[in-house]
């Protein structure tokens, strides 16, 4: 009898361990996309179909640093934007989104980072910003944009101190058009609502990065 039932446990620990393998060599559910390798600019086309752009500037190059013209040490507030250039947008893009923070600056009590320029709604056919966009909540072709202060470009103003800062120059190419308004909330509730509005709807994404500190 003893000899019976340690055989039944072999059988059963043999089919469990064979079921366990199988499963870690499985594809995921219908439904489930497989796990995407980390990095910036999207992966390639991973989760949600999201194709990789190109997001470059003339100023600088990725990694390197901003350069002064284009920050507060121009002026009080550094509101002479950089050129920006993409290429590889999804034949499906609807709209563009590009947002512009600071990652090492935390603000609302850190669950946040420096919003510096959030332009939402740029139009498809978009494929460069010229230098220093206009100030206003909304361009002539229906851009509308916002940073931590206003309205505008809010150029990097790290301080001397410490380490120099990195901005993230975000742009997402969405399916579907959104219409949050530019104006009648703060910065952070407006930048909460277009990153709301985006779920689910980005199709591309291309990120530069540049560095600053005075």
């Amino acid at each position: 009898m003893r000899t019976i039932r340690l055989a039944a446990l072999l059988v059963v620990a043999v089919a469990a361990f064979v079921n366990a393998a199988a499963q870690r060599g499985a594809t995921p559910p219908p439904g489930q996309p497989p796990a995407q390798p980390g990095g910036r600019g999207g992966g390639g086309r991973g989760r949600g179909g999201i194709a990789t752009m190109t997001l470059t500037s003339s100023a600088w190059t990725d990694g390197g640093p901003i350069p002064a013209k284009y920050t507060q040490v121009n002026g009080p507030a550094g509101e002479i934007s950089p050129p920006l250039a993409w290429i590889a947008a999804p034949e499906n893009t609807a709209e563009f989104v590009l947002i512009v923070h600071d990652v090492d600056a935390a603000v609302g009590n850190g669950t946040d980072d420096m919003l510096q320029w959030m332009l939402w709604k740029i139009p498809a056919a978009t494929t460069t910003l010229a230098e220093h966009v206009a100030a206003g909540p909304e361009l002539p072709d229906k851009t509308r944009q916002i940073s931590a202060t206003g309205p505008y470009y809010r150029g990097p103003g790290a301080l001397s101190a410490g380490l120099a800062h990195h901005y993230l120059f975000e742009l997402f190419a969405l399916d579907q058009a959104i219409d949050v308004p530019a104006v009648g909330q703060s910065p952070p509730q407006t930048r909460a609502a277009v990153v709301a509005a985006m779920a689910g709807h980005v199709r591309g994404k291309g990120v530069l990065v540049g560095l600053f500190k005075r």
